[in-house]
Parts: structure tokens; sequence; C-alpha cells
């Protein structure tokens, strides 16, 4: 009895947390979404489903639409394969090894606003560090922040240099977790190194990278605080995500209805491609 108190006690502390902070919001946000309002001390009117109407109608919501799932999929993929390999070498026996798992996490653990500033003062135009390295070998300075090609990659670069590390260090987590049996016998089976990766090592870090690529995935859609110092979405929304486009309508656009029904939409689709995800990598497959 008290071993299931002590569950059920847990369990609803947790489901109390949950609900108030985010699913009391979540709610408001949907109600929000079917009134117009110009602010949220205005008096709200109903309008229905017509927010959703004109948001799927709207050109900016797809293209916002289009560029998350750029930046979502390219990082992600690097990350993935970066944190694979870098988690392969920490893996190994060699001088400095704690050291050099201290060091990767580094990024990790810097707050998002100070790794943007930093990387806007390397790129600065006029005494940017990468201007000055640049200028010592007689290359002119680019504007990264004046096409849509670079500023993605731009924030697909700090975003891969921010989070793999959480990569790494889930993924050197689920290796150690692989019985060193498995290696030892496909030595003995005359497997190289290639075929002990491909044939023990990923099969053994699957449900790990199921994890993994799910949580990154869900923050690397909603990622709003990377684009906006970055770029605030620019040059000309190129690299605007649907979390930027419910901030510019919703408090620069004064049109919150509108920034809540965009909000919505993103999240009915999140959840969406999350149970199709799950479906197909079930995880608590073995």
């Amino acid at each position: 009895m008290k071993k299931n108190f002590a569950i059920v006690s847990f369990l609803l502390t947790g489901l109390l947390v949950v609900a108030v902070v985010i699913g009391i919001p979540l709610l408001h946000a949907m109600q929000l979404s079917l009134y117009k309002l110009e602010s949220f001390i205005s008096e709200p009117i109903w309008v229905g489903l017509d927010n959703y109407a004109r948001i799927l109608v709207d050109r900016d919501f797809w293209s916002a639409f289009g560029n998350g799932l750029v930046i979502a999929c390219s990082s992600i993929a690097l990350q993935v394969v970066l944190g694979i390999g870098i988690a392969l070498i920490l893996n190994q026996n060699f001088i400095g090894q704690s050291i050099a798992r201290g060091v990767m996490i580094l990024p990790y653990l810097l707050p998002t606003v100070v790794a943007c500033l930093t990387i806007e003062w390397l790129l600065d135009g006029s005494y940017g560090l990468v201007k000055s390295l640049l200028a010592s070998a007689g290359i002119p300075m680019f504007d990264w922040s004046a096409s849509r090609l670079s500023a993605t990659a731009t924030i697909v670069l700090v975003s891969v240099w921010i989070w793999t590390p959480f990569v790494v260090t889930c993924v050197l987590a689920g290796m150690q977790s692989i019985p060193r049996q498995l290696y030892e016998a496909a030595k003995v089976d005359g497997a190289g190194s290639w075929h002990r990766f491909w044939h023990v090592t990923l099969p053994g870090l699957k449900p790990v990278l199921t994890v993994v690529v799910l949580l990154r995935g869900i923050w690397m859609f909603n990622k709003f605080d990377v684009v906006w110092l970055l770029t605030k979405g620019g040059p000309v929304n190129s690299t605007e995500t649907l979390p930027v486009l419910a901030y510019r309508k919703a408090f620069q656009s004064f049109d919150v209805g509108g920034g809540a029904a965009v909000a919505t939409i993103s999240f009915v689709m999140l959840s969406v491609v999350i149970l199709i995800y799950l479906k197909l990598f079930p995880l608590d497959e073995k």
C-alpha cells in the first residue's frame, strides 16, 4: 500500500504540474484563436473558425511551415550524424577521455541568448572575428544575413553547435549499455569495424535514437529563440518559422486571434506527426 501510494502521489503531482504549466495555457490559446483580438486587454469578438480559415490560406503560414521543416530536418540530421560520430570517439579509451567528455557538453550549458550573441559578434560585418580572419587572407567579408541560404545555414549550424552535445550524451550512454560480448562475438566471426558498427552498435542504439530524434524534432520545430535572435525571420521572412509567425501576428501585427490560431494549428500538426512517428517506431519495441 505504501509503495502504491508513493507511485500515485508522484503521478498526480506530475499531472498537476503538466496541467498548470502546459494544459491551462494551451486551452487558453485555443480559446483566443476563436476570437478577434487586437490586444490581450481589448474586447474579444467571437469569430469561430474564421481565424483558422484565414490562416490556412495565408501564404506566410505555409512559407513558415516549410522554413521550419527545412531547419528542423537539416539540424536534426546533422546533430544525429555528428552526435553518433563524436560518441564513437568518446567511447574509446584514450588519455584525457574524461576531460574531452566534459568539454563536449559545454555548448549545451550555454544560455541560447549568449550563444547567439556570440555568433553574431563573430560574424559581424564591421568588426567581427571572421571578418578580420578573412581580411588577413585577402578575402572580402560576406553578409551572412542577406540571403535565404546563408541565413538558414547559420541558424542550422548554430543549432547543431548548441544541441549536438545532448545527442552525444544520450548516444554515449546507449553505447555503454550494449553488452561487450556482442562485439567480441562479432570479432570472432570476422566482422570488421564497419560491420560491428552497422550490425551491433546501431541496433543497440535504436531505442535511444528513437527518443533522441523524437525530442529533437519537437524542440527544433518549436524553436523560437535561435531564429529570433539571429535573423528575426529575415531576410524578407525567408527564415520565419511558425513560432516566429505566431509571435509576429500576436505582438507586432496586433492579431492575437490569428497568432493563437497559428500556434494551435502548429500544435495539432506536431501532435499528428508524433502519433505517426510513435506508430512507426514504438518506444517499447524490443
